[in-house]
């Protein structure tokens, strides 16, 4: 195979627009037109560069070879101008007997890409367009690139946007899983706190009537956090239902109506039940209490939750600790019981570890010991003003509203005369 046939079939795979010839001497294009038809070249010509100009406002070429010196609009006008029109790469050659190093310097800077001297030689000229053809080839995959990046972003955005949405959705679901934010069952006042550190958390709070002289309220932190941990709440939620009693683990139907199981028989059954999903490795954390509305009694019973905090009327702040151990961790959990008596003005607050755990700004955790404080501050505040105060202290403590992990309590206020 000749290499005339070579360089064309190479041309004609690099499938490029036709180059564009642009020269006022008709013998020099008619030589050029030659040149690159024998190597497979399509070829346009125009005999000035106004008559180029309007020649790429139709149509693109991604190779120009221009004279320098013309009348009327030079080659490096004509190339200026194309720059200032269009920004669609295109490589631009000029023909030039100068070799002044600041003349050349011109030509480059009105938007030129090369030069061949004049008169040019077939090899010389060859390696430029080679050359050009290589840059157009680089920019084109480049462009292409980008438009599939484009593509992946734009997907990227609708998809992050849809999720967006269905995470608004769960964060709204989750929100109608949680019962009245304050409720009275005879002297006690029970209120909820909760903040989420996302969309959705996996904490959760919530309270249920046993009969007219009971009532329990309870906190639960499931592992991890997102929408996983959200719909593990969501199920346990459904379990303690105050809506559908035949449903709730923690109630038995007898002769009379329905009465309470032992709480640590509670935590056990909720345990097996999450201890038989081999669909799911997560665990949780959860604080029960038993309140006898007609004497202020509690029964605490734990498992491996935060210690709950008594807070006397007098203001003195205690920790009640009880060891047991994690919900769906181990076959065979242990989980301990207390109990106390509240008397006028006490209150009972059951939290999960994002407040004990939050951090101030230099990474300081708050634990107990700056918790008690803000309790003991809060003590004489009516149940809602309570709330909002303990929150506002965790945002002061914390820096911001921004919280690492979820916040969420059940407060119990003891106050038999309203």
């Amino acid at each position: 195979m000749t290499v005339s046939a070579v360089l064309s079939q190479t041309a004609a795979a690099l499938a490029l627009s036709p180059v564009l010839i642009v020269d006022d001497s008709r013998a020099q294009r008619h030589l050029l037109r030659r040149t690159l038809a024998k190597w497979g070249y399509d070829v346009v010509e125009a005999a000035s560069g106004e008559d180029a100009l309007d020649l790429c406002e139709k149509t693109q070429f991604d190779v120009i070879v221009s004279d320098w010196m013309m009348p009327g609009m030079s080659g490096v006008e004509f190339c200026r101008a194309l720059r200032k029109r269009s920004d669609r790469p295109t490589y631009f050659i000029l023909l030039t007997a100068q070799n002044d190093t600041a003349v050349l310097a011109e030509g480059l800077d009105s938007g030129a890409d090369d030069f061949l001297s004049k008169p040019f030689q077939a090899v010389e000229l060859r390696a430029r367009l080679r050359a050009g053809e290589r840059v157009i080839q680089t920019q084109q995959a480049l462009a292409r690139k980008n438009d599939a990046l484009e593509t992946a972003l734009d997907d990227l955005s609708n998809a992050y946007d849809a999720i967006e949405r269905d995470l608004r959705g769960a964060a709204k679901f989750q929100e109608g899983l949680l019962p009245k934010h304050a409720n009275r069952f005879g002297p006690a006042d029970v209120s909820l706190l909760f903040q989420s550190s996302g969309h959705v958390g996996g904490d959760l709070v919530g309270y249920f009537p046993v009969n007219d002289a009971e009532a329990v309220v309870y906190s639960v932190d499931v592992s991890g956090h997102g929408v996983a941990s959200a719909l593990m709440t969501a199920r346990v939620a459904g379990y303690f239902s105050d809506s559908a009693p035949d449903r709730n683990i923690a109630l038995a139907k007898g002769k009379n109506g329905y009465h309470l199981r032992p709480l640590p028989q509670v935590c056990a059954t909720l345990n097996s039940v999450l201890q038989s999903d081999d669909d799911t490795d997560q665990y949780l954390t959860m604080l029960i209490a038993h309140i006898k509305l007609t004497t202020g009694h509690v029964t605490l019973c734990s498992a491996g939750h935060p210690s709950a905090a008594h807070l006397t009327g007098d203001g003195q702040c205690k920790f009640i600790e009880l060891w047991s151990t994690p919900i769906g961790l181990m076959e065979d959990g242990a989980y301990e019981t207390a109990e106390l008596t509240l008397t006028d003005g006490d209150r009972l607050v059951l939290y999960s570890d994002g407040i004990t755990e939050c951090p101030n700004p230099n990474g300081d955790l708050l634990d107990e010991d700056g918790f008690a404080p803000i309790l003991q501050t809060l003590g004489g505040c009516r149940p809602g003003t309570f709330n909002t105060g303990l929150l506002d202290a965790l945002v002061k403590y914390h820096g911001n509203a921004e919280f690492p992990d979820d916040v969420s309590a059940a407060i119990i206020h003891w106050s038999p005369d309203g």
